[in-house]
């Protein structure tokens, strides 16, 4: 089966005070159609690079992105992005912030209306529809910035960190959501955290890149079967196991760079 998202050799060299920064190097994974893959690795090792390159925002210093099968240069409509950051607006509505990529692509009319309804019904936001973004909370706001992204359907959502800056109980709350949405919507989705618990929670495999300059170290396939409780999979065998492997390279990574 050939892969949705491939990506080979890729590297990005940064330059900085008249320094050159090797943020990644010689990165290649290649990434299924519906799959759920999420990145771990130490802080500055290239994951926040890494999806900014795939969604054409840095041009990457060597190597190549290619969505099924053809080469891409610059920004993919067909991929979307989730960042830690809502960046609703604040002068717009709940369900006016999740309409906006859809009127950027010139909307579908009340096909558009009735997707981001229902989106807002799923995430359970029915009844803040016109509530604008100060009256939300921080993770009523991370549900609106993901059905935002998946409003106008793209095949690929990046995901950097979008839990990051919530408690623990909202983050759980959220995970179980987002594994809610994307059992329905079969979105690919490439999703990074520095929680190695969450990373192994959401995925069908589990990145590991290792200290900067950042490549892949490991890629390890997650067996636990779905549907998955975010609540109480710590408990399983089978999450400990994995937890204590991807520990240990992760660790070792940690250690590296400290």
């Amino acid at each position: 089966m050939s892969a949705l998202l491939s990506i080979r050799g890729l590297g990005k060299r940064f330059l900085s005070r008249g320094t050159i920064v090797r943020a990644m190097e010689n990165v290649s994974l290649d990434v299924q159609e519906g799959e759920f893959v999420t990145i771990v690795g130490p802080s500055g090792c290239g994951k926040s690079t890494l999806l900014n390159i795939l969604v054409g925002l840095y041009p990457p210093s060597g190597g190549e992105i290619r969505f099924e099968g053809k080469p891409i240069r610059g920004l993919n409509p067909e991929i979307g992005y989730v960042t830690q950051q809502d960046n609703l607006l604040p002068w717009r509505t709940l369900r006016k912030n999740v309409l906006l990529p859809i009127e950027f692509r010139g909307g579908d009319g009340g096909g558009a209306e009735e997707r981001v309804r229902a989106l807002i019904r799923k995430v359970g936001l029915a009844g803040f529809d016109n509530h604008y973004p100060h009256e939300l909370s921080g993770g009523m706001r991370q549900r609106a910035n993901i059905i935002r992204t998946l409003a106008y359907n793209p095949r690929v959502i990046l995901m950097d960190e979008p839990f990051g800056p919530l408690d623990a109980q909202t983050r759980l709350t959220l995970q179980n959501q987002l594994l809610d949405l994307w059992s329905e919507e079969r979105k690919t989705i490439i999703f990074i955290t520095h929680d190695l618990t969450e990373a192994i929670t959401l995925a069908d495999r589990v990145v590991v890149m290792t200290g900067r300059p950042g490549t892949i170290k490991s890629v390890t396939p997650i067996a636990i079967p779905r549907p998955r409780d975010v609540y109480h999979i710590h408990h399983s065998e089978a999450y400990r196991e994995v937890y204590d492997k991807l520990w240990e390279e992760l660790r070792a990574e940690v250690a590296r760079i400290m």
